[in-house]
């Protein structure tokens, strides 16, 4: 069960990964700073899960030794505030897109 969980988080850390990237590619090549702003919190929100998923892996490889715990934890608050802020990001600009469409 345990092999099972390993590798349902590798999957969601390369696709977490790969999908940042793209974004991250998406936003620096778009002109308009709203699309812009809504593939910059997307890739984020991907990066966040990325941490997450990362800290999960490690907290169920590795031993329970103090720096570990330390390393796991920090991991694991960045990556919840950076899902935080990308979903944050992704309504003021996805409300400022529709704004600026129905006007």
């Amino acid at each position: 069960m345990i092999t099972v969980i390993h590798y349902v988080l590798y999957i969601v850390l390369v696709l977490s990964v790969v999908a940042a990237a793209l974004y991250s590619i998406r936003a620096r090549r778009v002109a308009d700073p709203v699309d812009r702003g809504i593939h910059m919190s997307m890739m984020n929100l991907c990066m966040g899960i990325m941490l997450v998923s990362l800290s999960l892996v490690c907290m169920f490889l590795f031993s329970g030794s103090t720096p570990a715990v330390i390393v796991e934890a920090a991991f694991l608050v960045l990556g919840a505030f950076n899902i935080f802020a990308g979903i944050r990001s992704r309504t003021y600009y996805s409300r400022l897109k529709n704004s600026r469409t129905a006007s």
